[in-house]
């Protein structure tokens, strides 16, 4: 990674999927030897048959307390309590995953977004109809699995310590009704309730500018709580991490003129506020 770019490119559920293949075989050997049926493992920890079929398969991930359950019920002694933190990262597109690791360490975010609003920022609502409106067509596992892990993501919003986060999204983004004229609504609220957070700073970038630092696309920043500076970027599953310091200090001067020439985070918020008047 120190030489410049780590491409994390990667056909969706690779390694994610077979490793929870394997992790709900294991599960199933410890269940027949201890001569349970799976209606009987669901009843033992509070799940249905259906669910523990689905796992045993590696159809769906399942929960922290489901795997500290079975690991207890079927005496495993901490061998799939062991292994809770890599089937978490199966929730994730085989190439988001390294990112998604340095994002929850990170002491500062900055964020630049050209066509949605970014992952961290979403209310449920737009997470559902964003995952539901993706090609190809995501099953309805998947989809509940995507908006649990997004979820999980935005626990960085309130973490202790409060890391400092900056968003610049593009005017258009805020006017594009996805997922109907509640689901947008509900979305310009949500930003509107976290812009007056303290840690968090959101700027519109206006579709009328005639100078624009953000021409060659989107990017995330990331300052890690040990220090390590690192740039991100991502399109159509495809994404590079950047280390090296002087292709890292690019993207934050590139930052910098950007928020420049964005509304500031006063501006956009009123911005906001007389949109959803608007609507």
């Amino acid at each position: 990674m120190e030489s410049g770019a780590d491409s994390g490119a990667g056909v969706e559920g690779e390694a994610g999927g077979e490793f929870l293949r394997c992790f709900g075989r294991q599960i199933k050997l410890l269940r027949e030897a201890g001569g349970l049926t799976q209606a009987q493992l669901g009843e033992r920890v509070g799940y249905g048959e259906a669910q523990i079929a689905a796992v045993e398969q590696g159809r769906r991930i399942p929960k922290p307390d489901l795997i500290d359950a079975v690991d207890r019920v079927l005496g495993a002694r901490g061998v799939l309590v062991a292994m809770k933190e890599e089937v978490a990262k199966a929730r994730y597109p085989s190439f988001f995953r390294t990112f998604v690791r340095y994002e929850a360490e990170a002491a500062e975010l900055h964020v630049y977004d050209v066509h949605l609003v970014n992952g961290l920022l979403q209310c449920d609502e737009y997470m559902r109809a964003v995952f539901e409106m993706w090609r190809p067509l995501l099953d309805a596992d998947t989809v509940e699995q995507r908006i649990s892990a997004r979820r999980d993501r935005q626990k960085l919003l309130s973490r202790v310590p409060k890391p400092l986060l900056s968003f610049v999204i593009e005017e258009h983004v805020l006017l594009r009704p996805l997922g109907g004229a509640d689901v947008h609504r509900a979305q310009l609220e949500h930003l509107l309730l976290l812009g007056h957070e303290r840690n968090i700073e959101i700027q519109v970038m206006p579709t009328d500018r005639d100078e624009h630092a953000g021409v060659a696309g989107p990017f995330t920043l990331i300052l890690t709580r040990s220090g390590r500076r690192i740039a991100y970027t991502e399109v159509q599953s495809h994404s590079a991490l950047y280390t090296q310091p002087a292709k890292v200090q690019g993207f934050e001067s590139t930052y910098g003129v950007i928020r420049a020439q964005a509304r500031t985070p006063k501006e956009s918020l009123g911005w906001i506020e007389k949109l959803i008047g608007e609507l």
